[in-house]
């Protein structure tokens, strides 16, 4: 019997502290280079030489200002700031690799889907299929300020409005035009077809639109979709559109609780619980033997600011740490920022000197440290244990600790049958799933498409 193959998207995003902060003041770290396309285009090669599935690149609107009431630590340890915008750079990677996909970060709130539709179809027909959309609505009410609005739209509603603004892309991407609607005959001077290309009607609560989709069917039409809210409301948006779905676990036993809830959902939305696929973010320290992994971790911890990585909870939770003393009791408050992340503070057991300890290495991911065998076990174990299907791979020292992945772990996953040893053909949704191009039926987005 064949072993479960691990899918691995490398996490990152458009700026200098992503996850694990404080690490860009190592010396060997290259994160402030992200504004040149060199390192952008040097990562994509190297993740594509290690047969990574994804590049999953983060993003964020807005920024965190909720710890010290201020943006002074944010700034200091450029705690996802400055960012700049992730779509701008799948075009210069896609020109370097043949196979890598792109899971992009989006802020549907702030989007208008009519043009939206367009620029992912564009990087969908450019990139020969790689492209897809990690759907989130937005969590700072310093975002909400910045757009125009007085604060952050409530919780659920904002998953009511998504669902809207995905019916709308559904009948942009998979509606409007005609698979055969292109022709491109030049002796009749017909290009496309004009009576199998359709004017979309909408009229909803949110949104008006009527007009033609802009682009011809791109290779998948509607791009791969990523999402990772897992509130309750959170997952009955998964489970009506999500084809991966990215989760934060603590350990195996939750981390199987949670798989489960993705799973239900999808079911629960008269899909195939198994036409979802979850990635578990985590963290890797490796090197060639096991006392060398621990030695490089310590080097890691003397970079890293833990501060830095509270004041990045903070603003997941809106609650300011600073305002407690470290020992001090944390009482949860349910609010309007990532309802996943106040939850884990409900039983008020937790203080500052806790969050501290949390992340010493700058973030909150579960961190393994070992030997490439040592690592190969713990991935396998979580895979086998928790039923995940994948994990989003955070970057410490940057190009570092993704090289060190792919020279180290992947050839010993490979030689167990866990990892492929090349890619499938096709585009991202062909190469995650193994079927074809465009959305399955049994997808809420399936049933727009003409003929379906």
């Amino acid at each position: 019997m064949s072993k479960k193959q691990i899918l691995l998207n490398a996490f990152n995003m458009n700026c200098v502290g992503h996850i694990n902060h404080g690490l860009w003041t190592h010396p060997r770290d290259t994160s402030s280079q992200y504004k040149t396309l060199e390192y952008w285009t040097e990562l994509a090669s190297l993740l594509e030489r290690g047969l990574f599935d994804g590049l999953f690149i983060a993003d964020i609107v807005g920024v965190y200002d909720i710890y010290q009431d201020s943006v002074d630590v944010t700034l200091k340890e450029s705690i996802q700031l400055p960012v700049n915008d992730p779509l701008l750079l799948v075009s210069a990677m896609a020109a370097v690799t043949r196979h890598l996909g792109f899971g992009l970060t989006a802020n549907l709130t702030y989007e208008a889907p009519y043009l939206f539709a367009r620029r992912l179809s564009t990087l969908d027909h450019l990139t020969r299929g790689r492209v897809g959309w990690n759907i989130v609505t937005g969590y700072l009410d310093s975002a909400a300020k910045a757009m125009g609005l007085t604060r952050q739209v409530e919780h659920d509603r904002r998953y009511d409005q998504a669902d809207e603004y995905l019916e709308v892309l559904y009948k942009l991407w998979e509606g409007s035009w005609e698979d055969d609607a292109v022709v491109e005959d030049r002796e009749r001077r017909i290009y496309a077809q004009p009576e199998k290309v359709h004017k979309v009607q909408h009229e909803g609560e949110f949104y008006r639109v009527q007009g033609y989709h802009l682009c011809e069917p791109s290779p998948q039409r509607t791009p791969l979709l990523f999402q990772a809210g897992s509130s309750a409301r959170g997952l009955q948006f998964a489970g009506q559109h999500a084809e991966c779905v990215f989760i934060s676990g603590q350990n195996k036993q939750a981390t199987r609780a949670q798989v489960d809830k993705v799973r239900e959902a999808a079911r629960a939305a008269g899909r195939d619980p198994q036409a979802v696929k979850v990635f578990m973010g985590l963290t890797v320290i490796v090197a060639a033997t096991e006392a060398q992994a621990w030695a490089k971790y310590d080097e890691y911890l003397s970079y890293a600011s833990a501060e830095a990585g509270v004041a990045h909870f903070a603003a997941s939770t809106a609650i300011d740490f600073a305002r407690y003393e470290l020992d001090e009791p944390i009482q949860y408050v349910k609010g309007n920022a990532i309802e996943s992340a106040t939850k884990t503070l409900q039983n008020n057991d937790w203080t500052r000197r806790k969050l501290l300890d949390q992340h010493a290495l700058g973030g909150r991911y579960i961190t393994l440290v070992g030997d490439p065998e040592q690592v190969a076990d713990e991935l396998e174990a979580w895979i086998a244990e928790t039923g995940l299907d994948g994990f989003n791979l955070t970057r410490t020292v940057t190009p570092e600790s993704y090289a060190d992945f792919i020279d180290l772990v992947i050839p010993v996953l490979q030689a167990r049958g866990s990892y492929k040893s090349a890619y499938a053909p096709g585009t991202l949704r062909e190469k995650v799933f193994g079927q074809g191009p465009g959305l399955p039926e049994g997808h809420a987005g399936f049933s727009y498409k003409r003929g379906a």
